[in-house]
């Protein structure tokens, strides 16, 4: 019988610029080798030093914080902006963020999270003696369908995309345009026992299928580029 557990990592103090996520990682959490362990891109830009003072009074200045994040923006809704990140990311406000830091700063998004995934799980084998896939998860919202779900917007030793197109489904036939973004199904499920205001910024997955494990790039393989994008 195929099984799926899902435990959150508790017990990581408040991370801050220039912290090592891996043996914080590995003094809480009980690794495994074939665990895939999802990190929340606010950790990560935190120990990165991806965190900004703005004024919280000052709109302008956030503004124009978001107007050096963003490569372009797509469309603007009163303070909303949806606009494309220089890794490729199309989200709101280029990914500046204000929950879960202190009062009068921001954090911005990775420079590169397929990176951080790879500097993680480095670490993690180092630290903790384990091969491990690693996913770095944000928040995002979604065309046509209310709420948010988390994603992965970085990944290391785990697939982000499977490509399924060429196999047969249950009745025999062939697939021809399925390819599955497990990376974000996994950040998704992640998420469930993360949650939003609870201060838990990671999670293990254990029973992924083995499969899944190689060498992998969220922005090589999720991220649409503009010629491939229809609404763009």
């Amino acid at each position: 019988m195929r099984r799926l557990e899902i435990v959150a990592v508790e017990g990581l103090p408040e991370i801050r610029p220039g912290d090592r996520l891996a043996p914080l990682l590995a003094r809480c959490a009980d690794l495994a080798d074939g665990d895939v362990v999802v990190v929340t891109q606010k950790v990560v830009s935190k120990a990165e030093g991806r965190m900004v003072a703005v004024d919280p009074g000052d709109p302008a200045a956030l503004a124009a914080l978001i107007e050096k994040e963003s490569v372009r923006v797509l469309r603007r809704r009163g303070d909303l902006v949806i606009s494309e990140t220089g890794a490729g990311f199309v989200c709101a406000n280029a990914g500046v963020d204000r929950s879960n830091v202190p009062d009068g700063y921001v954090t911005l998004l990775p420079l590169d999270a397929d990176r951080s995934a790879r500097r993680i799980r480095d670490g993690l084998r180092a630290s903790a003696g384990v091969e491990v896939g690693v996913i770095v998860s944000d928040t995002f919202g979604r065309p046509w369908r209310r709420g948010v779900t988390d994603v992965a917007i970085g990944c290391a030793g785990i697939a982000a995309v499977v490509d399924l197109r060429g196999t047969a489904d249950a009745l025999g036939r062939t697939l021809e345009v399925t390819e599955v973004a497990v990376a974000d199904e996994l950040a998704a499920a992640a998420e469930l026992v993360m949650g939003k205001a609870t201060g838990v910024a990671a999670a293990v997955l254990r029973g992924v299928d083995p499969s899944w494990f190689r060498a992998a790039s969220v922005r090589a393989e999720i991220v649409r580029t503009p010629g491939e994008d229809l609404f763009r």
